[in-house]
């Protein structure tokens, strides 16, 4: 039988996954009959459903058809998107802003549907290096523009909460193409426009 594809509060009790986390916490020392914990493991495979939701998602479905042609070849900025994902090495969360710049090539994209291709991908298991590149590369393929640039600043829970413990660190990953890796004053016009002097500001 096939494993249910049903994302958010619809998770049937029955879903394959709770039972797994129910095993979870008897591994981990607990009691999975315990009043607060009756229903943790539906509540857990629910948040894993949502929070893992890209993989059931495909870009040129999210776009639905939302690219129109204008007449318009000036830098489109999509800045401060939230994005949250989780880690795939120790499967913690890391959060933080996407921003998002193309320049077109007589097609502009929806701006809502910048954001929702950012979650596309963010709601996978990630590195954020890679995340980067699969929305600039997405969009790229999507837009044909002369370029697209994304610039993403998140914090780690795997280097705050563990390891190293570095309560204020962040990583800064970026991607570009066309455009702005060929010409230095659009990738500065882009970074003017994000409140950055440089990728590594």
């Amino acid at each position: 039988m096939a494993e249910p594809r049903i994302v958010g509060d619809d998770v049937p009790f029955d879903d394959p996954v709770e039972p797994l986390i129910r095993r979870l916490l008897e591994l981990v020392g607990e009691d999975p009959a315990r009043e607060g914990l009756q229903g943790t493991p539906h509540r857990v495979a629910r948040s894993l459903r949502f929070l893992l939701s890209g993989y059931t998602q495909d870009v040129d479905e999210v776009v639905n058809g939302a690219c129109f042609s204008v007449d318009y070849e000036e830098m489109v900025v999509v800045k401060d998107i939230e994005v949250y994902s989780l880690c795939e090495h120790h499967l913690l969360p890391f959060y933080g802003r996407a921003h998002v710049a193309y320049l077109p090539k007589g097609k502009v994209l929806g701006l809502s549907k910048i954001a929702r291709v950012v979650d596309v991908f963010a709601r996978r298991l990630q590195i954020q290096e890679r995340l980067t590149t699969q929305i600039a590369n997405a969009l790229q393929d999507v837009l044909g523009a002369y370029g697209v640039a994304v610039v993403i600043d998140a914090m780690h829970l795997c280097m705050i909460m563990r390891g190293v413990q570095k309560q204020h660190s962040a990583a800064v990953t970026s991607a570009i193409t066309g455009a702005f890796r060929s010409d230095e004053k659009t990738r500065s016009e882009f970074l003017s426009l994000i409140g950055r002097q440089s990728l590594s500001s």
